[in-house]
């Protein structure tokens, strides 16, 4: 069953869009939980584990593919049986609802 961040749509990014600081971002941390770490209030990463390289080298593609269509870019880190990702709204430097969407989007394919 998908969460329900994970349903929510992507809402144009732009540098009007607010930064989650503070209660916000905890709140938003508690409906996404899946072993997400927070970084400074400004970004957030979590590393998916598989069996060998070609698991890890799938998962990157799929990830890319969820990046397109919501037209938000994570940072990905492939290497043999891990993939890391790092989420944050590079135009505002900070988070949003969106990195929480689509963190949670990648949560659902992990």
């Amino acid at each position: 069953m998908p969460s329900e961040l994970a349903s929510e749509e992507y809402k144009p990014c732009n540098t009007e869009l607010p930064l989650l600081k503070g209660a916000a971002l905890r709140r938003m941390e508690v409906q996404l939980a899946g072993g997400w770490s927070v970084r400074d209030e400004q970004q957030f990463e979590k590393t998916f584990k598989f069996k060998d390289f070609r698991q890890a080298l799938d998962f990157t593609s799929r990830v890319a593919e969820i990046a397109e269509e919501q037209a938000h870019h994570p940072d990905i880190f492939p290497t043999y049986g891990n993939v890391g990702i790092r989420i944050w709204t590079h135009k505002i430097k900070g988070l949003t609802e969106n990195d929480f969407i689509l963190a949670a989007k990648i949560n659902e394919m992990g």
